[in-house]
């Protein structure tokens, strides 16, 4: 019989444990939903261009979701501080502090792909494949270029937008990656860069 006691005043023990636990943590289940629901306040003029969660449905515009925490932060830094230009772009990240950068690229990183309407052509899907393998695009975006660190997620990206930024690396007018994509861009020609953006924006 005391030995039933004794078992019973542990169990009580661990059960106010667990509940004094499960309150104390509380407020930090709170403060994390008020962080996510100002993230994504913060974020909802960025969808106005980008589309909600960050998915795309122009090729003006990049897709976002999914995109590496790194890389998105990185571009946002480049954009206000004049070392990548676009007239849309660099009035919007002029006035993002730090603080506002990681934020949005938190929220984006965190968006769930959602796979593009684009119908590739079968034989440039494969060609461009061919491509990718001879300059060695995986080395830097890993295998299905799903990114990684400050090298981007292009699988499933919008095919306008990727056709011009390799066209803009190649033709120098991008030039923010410390000239990587510039060097591996500079002999692709026209069709090339049709190929690849066939196969990449395939990609899912």
């Amino acid at each position: 019989m005391k030995t039933r006691a004794i078992r019973v005043r542990i169990w009580l023990v661990y059960a106010l444990w667990i509940i004094a636990c499960l309150l104390l943590s509380l407020p930090s289940l709170s403060r994390a939903a008020d962080a996510a629901a100002a993230a994504a306040a913060k974020a909802a003029i960025c969808t106005s261009c980008h589309g909600l969660g960050g998915n795309s449905t122009t090729g003006e515009y990049p897709s976002l979701a999914g995109q590496t925490s790194r890389y998105l932060y990185l571009q946002l830094r480049d954009f206000k501080a004049g070392r990548r230009s676009d007239p849309r772009m660099s009035p919007m990240a002029e006035n993002l502090t730090p603080d506002d950068m990681h934020v949005l690229a938190d929220y984006f990183a965190a968006q769930k792909p959602i796979a593009t309407d684009f119908k590739a052509d079968p034989i440039k899907v494969e060609a461009g494949r061919k491509k990718s393998e001879e300059i060695l695009c995986t080395m830097c975006h890993l295998g299905g270029f799903s990114g990684q660190n400050e090298i981007p997620r292009v699988a499933g990206q919008q095919y306008p937008y990727i056709v011009k930024q390799l066209q803009d690396f190649r033709d120098k007018k991008r030039t923010n990656d410390a000239g990587n994509m510039t060097s591996v861009s500079k002999n692709l020609t026209d069709a090339d860069i049709e190929n690849l953006a066939n196969y990449i924006a395939n990609l899912q």
